[in-house]
């Protein structure tokens, strides 16, 4: 007997009251096995994929693309059978079972020219082939608008073709695994990125047939939080700055003699921000009012030290939290940084990688900036930005010397903390920071 069951959007989160369906995965007349996804929908924190709560025929779309539905709405009907087992029984059955791919269907589907969608690639899809080093666009899409799925990609590495393809990595469409040498690449301008910044690509609506019109940007969820979030925090939070110079040389020397070695160990990049994050965690155990909230009658010193990490993307800037930071070493937060980097990237972030940030790090220096103003992460306290080291003449003992210089802004909130408790607190990760030397261990 068959059934149709309903795919509800989920409660992600107790605070989550909505969520908008950014496109669909599927399409009626689809097979759809149990946990595949079959939509990415958008909340007002986090990105995800929507996974399948059963195997079936995938029958109808309740919910167009950019609609927002509350928690709980059904959003599609997928027909299983009454007795399933799984996806691999009902997949005995002819009636609902998913159609063979023949070499005949996957000749056609090279023909198809109108493919719109061939070239967008979910969060799951590239870290799919990123794991097996193969080009994207070497692999046929089956889905729709000619979209390639994860079942693409794994017929295409148990075909063998993607083996043959690993050695030519670098060409155009690939998706490389992290080497030595790439991680090892330094900017000369002054910046210390491994990877060129991203710029945004966004799909927009021309005012002019002509094309020489103002063009109008769909406002997302995640990027309406940010507007609503920013506003709140200079709206009520009276925002002080100051900023201090540190010496880093020593520590330029010392991620250079340990950076081939910690790539070949732990397969990623080794960074100063796992250095400045160290230095900030010990400057708050001294310090510990930098960790604290404002509750209006009372001022709330947070016990665990949270550390929220500001990364941007190509159309927003998402905060993932390193929690209890303060019990990592420096390889442990390099570890943090670079898993959460790259689940912000690829869209993988949770909402539990999102919250419970106690104080924020900003890497403002990883695009060149030598002075910033941050804005306060509401409802915390301060925020803390790296600007980019820098080559200066320094008066050190009244000679000049090429030394290896950095600033450190910080926004603080004037209702709890002032100029002598911040002055301290900057003092201290300055100390930390230049304390670092050769002999300096990461575990």
């Amino acid at each position: 007997m068959k059934t149709m069951t309903e795919i509800v959007v989920p409660q992600l989160a107790e605070s989550l009251v909505s969520a908008t369906i950014d496109k669909w995965l599927k399409q009626p007349g689809d097979w759809v096995d149990i946990y595949e996804p079959v939509c990415e929908i958008i909340t007002d924190k986090v990105s995800a994929e929507l996974p399948s709560t059963v195997a079936g025929k995938f029958v109808r779309i309740l919910v167009g693309n950019g609609e927002t539905v509350p928690v709980g709405t059904p959003i599609c009907i997928i027909e299983t059978e009454g007795s399933a087992e799984g996806a691999g029984s009902a997949a005995t059955h002819g009636e609902t079972a998913p159609p063979e791919k023949t070499a005949d269907s996957s000749a056609s589907s090279n023909q198809v020219e109108d493919a719109p969608m061939r070239n967008r690639f979910s969060p799951a899809v590239q870290q799919l082939a990123a794991e097996h080093a193969i080009r994207l666009t070497d692999v046929q899409g089956t889905g729709l608008g000619g979209r390639i799925t994860r079942k693409d990609v794994l017929a295409y590495v148990a075909s063998g073709a993607g083996k043959a393809n690993q050695a030519v990595s670098g060409h155009p469409g690939a998706v490389a695994p992290r080497t030595v040498d790439a991680a090892a690449q330094v900017r000369s301008s002054g910046m210390h990125l491994t990877e060129t910044p991203r710029f945004p690509k966004i799909e927009v609506e021309s005012s002019s047939n002509s094309g020489r019109g103002d063009s109008f940007i769909d406002v997302t969820p995640i990027r309406n939080t940010i507007a609503r979030n920013m506003r709140q925090s200079v709206t009520e939070i009276p925002h002080a700055w100051t900023m201090i110079e540190v010496d880093v040389t020593n520590l330029v020397l010392l991620r250079n003699k340990l950076k081939d070695d910690f790539m070949k160990r732990e397969g990623i990049n080794l960074t100063y921000l796992a250095f400045l994050m160290k230095a900030v965690v010990n400057a708050i155990k001294d310090v510990p009012i930098m960790n604290s909230m404002w509750a209006v009658d009372k001022i709330i010193v947070k016990r665990d030290i949270n550390i929220a990490l500001a990364v941007g993307t190509e159309d927003s800037v998402h905060t993932p939290v390193i929690k209890n930071a303060d019990h990592k070493n420096v390889a442990g937060l390099a570890k943090e940084i670079e898993e959460l980097a790259r689940k912000t990237r690829e869209g993988k972030l949770t909402l539990s990688d999102m919250q419970g940030g106690t104080f924020t790090i900003n890497n403002t220096g990883s695009f060149g900036s030598i002075l910033s103003y941050p804005i306060i992460n509401y409802p915390q306290a301060a925020i803390l930005t790296f600007e980019s080291i820098v080559k200066r003449p320094v008066v050190i003992n009244d000679m000049i010397a090429v030394r290896s210089m950095a600033n450190l802004c910080l926004s603080l909130d004037h209702r709890i903390l002032d100029g002598v408790i911040c002055g301290r607190f900057l003092q201290r990760v300055k100390d930390n920071l230049e304390s670092f030397n050769l002999e300096s261990k990461l575990y």
